[in-house]
């Protein structure tokens, strides 16, 4: 499934809940489902710089794709590690820089986060993207 493709789904996902209480908890759902995250990795070298809570992220090259983990000690921005790692993990570092992800401002997600929030996710954005454009980076040398 392509980048867009999974913003589109999320989308139609969260189209189907009017009330922002609803779509909350369809985060914290997320957030829920997210893959165990190894203790070990709760170091300070992988916490994102910018977030009120705290955010673990990891990253490593499975063939010619990023996978992601991730963590957060906030059930709501667990949810929100969840929804990134939906979207960018397991593309190439190409297609994760280059992506525009619509799907933020389509769900209305920056909207509805506090700005301390906010803040945190465009850090967790931007880490991701780091990631990708290192992985990018040593794949031209």
């Amino acid at each position: 499934m392509t980048i867009n493709e999974t913003q589109d789904e999320i989308i139609e996902e969260f189209e189907l809940l009017d009330d922002w209480m609803d779509r909350y908890t369809l985060l914290i759902d997320y957030g829920n489902r997210l893959p165990a995250f190894p203790k070990e990795a709760r170091t300070e070298q992988n916490l994102i710089d910018g977030c009120q809570s705290k955010v673990w992220f990891t990253c490593r090259m499975e063939g010619d794709k990023v996978v992601y983990q991730g963590d957060s000690d906030a059930i709501l921005v667990k949810g929100i590690v969840a929804l990134l790692i939906r979207v960018l993990s397991g593309h190439t570092p190409k297609q994760i820089v280059d992506a525009d992800l619509y799907f933020i401002d389509r769900i209305q997600l920056r909207e509805h986060l506090s700005p301390t929030r906010s803040n945190g996710l465009a850090a967790m954005l931007k880490q991701m993207r780091l990631f990708a454009l290192t992985y990018l980076s040593i794949s031209k040398e």
